[in-house]
């Protein structure tokens, strides 16, 4: 759910509205699939959508909305800037889906410390590369 809400709010600020097909395509589901969850949302007073139309967020959509994509942005953000290499899109949706909003804010926190000190970010990073050799020349 929480996915497509976040999908529906990122492309309707491109776009100003989604459709079904597009909203398929994006999140790679059956059109069948996003229907359903597009009618369940709109019960749930979250879209404003008609049969075969657009797809508009209602105003609590879009505030559920853009939380879910600062979420995703704040993650990504933390994951870029530690230097994790490995497919960091299917990372943070591992992570955004089991995140408190303490840890959320408090790792929006460190993004910002970072960003302040970039000195901090170099001596961690630097501390990581060595971390990693040495985990690399021992034997298990």
């Amino acid at each position: 759910m929480e996915d497509y809400l976040e999908m529906i709010y990122r492309n309707n600020l491109q776009e100003g509205y989604t459709r079904i097909n597009v909203l398929s395509e994006l999140l790679n589901v059956r059109p069948s699939s996003t229907t359903k969850m597009v009618q369940k949302l709109t019960d749930m007073g979250l879209l404003d959508y008609k049969r075969y139309g657009i797809i508009l967020l209602t105003d609590e959509g879009k505030k559920i909305g853009k939380f879910l994509l600062e979420r995703h942005i704040i993650i990504e953000r933390f994951l870029r800037t530690i230097d994790v290499n490995e497919n960091i899109l299917a990372q943070t949706e591992l992570i955004e889906h089991n995140i408190s909003r303490d840890t959320l804010n408090c790792i929006d926190i460190l993004n910002n410390f970072f960003e302040r000190y970039p000195e901090m970010l170099e001596k961690f990073i630097d501390y990581k590369n060595k971390k990693k050799k040495e985990d690399t020349t021992q034997d298990y």
